[in-house]
């Protein structure tokens, strides 16, 4: 088994053992500071009613993106972070 499925099956028992759901989550990215990967992040969440913050890096290259957002279950938590894997560049938090 392959890391990547190892970690998200632990993240998962986590998520279930320590969160009553719906619950309010927050996700954390760091994504180059282009507008497209920006937008590509955001149209993750588009329709969900997420609060969406972003911050700029010191020297400009990175942009820090909090989401928070109301999740029905843990596996709609996983699912996120899957297809956020997509985005080129992307560091999850």
């Amino acid at each position: 088994m392959d890391k990547r499925v190892q970690f998200y099956k632990k993240l998962k028992k986590k998520l279930i053992k320590d969160t009553s759901y719906p619950s309010k989550y927050l996700f954390k990215f760091i994504v180059p500071a282009s507008d497209d990967k920006i937008l590509q992040v955001e149209d993750l969440f588009n329709f969900t009613g997420a609060v969406i913050t972003k911050t700029s890096s010191k020297t400009g290259k990175y942009v820090s993106i909090s989401i928070l957002v109301v999740m029905k279950k843990a596996d709609d938590i996983i699912i996120k972070y899957m297809e956020a894997e997509k985005v080129e560049g992307i560091i999850s938090l």
